[in-house]
């Protein structure tokens, strides 16, 4: 087995990479499963507005958590780019590319989480609507979040999938990695294929 040579640049995009990678994944379960879950009363808007605005400090770091998420995946791209680059240029940035795609896809939960907010805020051009049409408003925008997540996953997928290629191709890692990242990032696509499609033709 053939390793390629590794430069300077490379090593340093690797821990970027390892940085970015872990404290995104953090973030970004923390922002959801701590700070939203708990706000969150399915099926009921009103519920769900007056826990918002009750904690609307907690719903704004949230929001923040989100937009860092989607800076590091730009990190972590970028990262892998230029470590995957000697391998296969234009794979490279295939794979950045899709990546992304599901940057800015969750890049829009963040304006979604900020028009929830406006809806349920006390501007004057509020006030000809009824409270519950505020909340019901409200509540659709932080349900678009589910809309980007899985309209974004196929391209999450695909820039995995592509990556996993190129670390097969490259011998930086066993080999046996480098299988397993393939077949499971292949699955994802699948799997991630089928969600966005009920999403679009469910109604």
């Amino acid at each position: 087995m053939t390793v390629r040579n590794i430069d300077n640049s490379q090593r340093t995009a690797a821990k970027v990479a390892g940085i970015s990678g872990l404290l995104t994944v953090a973030i970004v379960v923390f922002a959801n499963y701590v700070l939203l879950n708990p706000l969150i009363v399915p099926g009921n808007a009103v519920e769900t507005a007056r826990n918002i605005v009750a904690h609307e400090t907690q719903f704004r770091i949230t929001a923040v958590c989100f937009l860092i998420y989607s800076a590091g995946v730009v990190v972590l791209l970028a990262a892998l780019y230029l470590i995957l680059r000697p391998v296969n240029q234009g794979l490279a940035l295939v794979g950045a590319l899709f990546r992304l795609v599901f940057a800015l896809l969750w890049l829009l939960t963040t304006l979604n989480m900020l028009g929830a907010l406006r809806h349920l805020g006390s501007a004057s051009y509020l006030q000809v609507f009824e409270a519950d049409r505020l909340q019901t408003l409200a509540r659709l925008h932080l349900a678009a979040n589910f809309d980007d997540y899985y309209a974004g996953l196929p391209f999450f997928g695909l820039a995995a999938t592509v990556c996993s290629y190129l670390w097969l191709k490259s011998n930086y890692i066993p080999k046996s990695l480098s299988i397993f990242g393939l077949i499971s990032s292949a699955w994802c696509v699948v799997c991630a294929t089928g969600s966005t499609h009920r999403l679009l033709f469910s109604n």
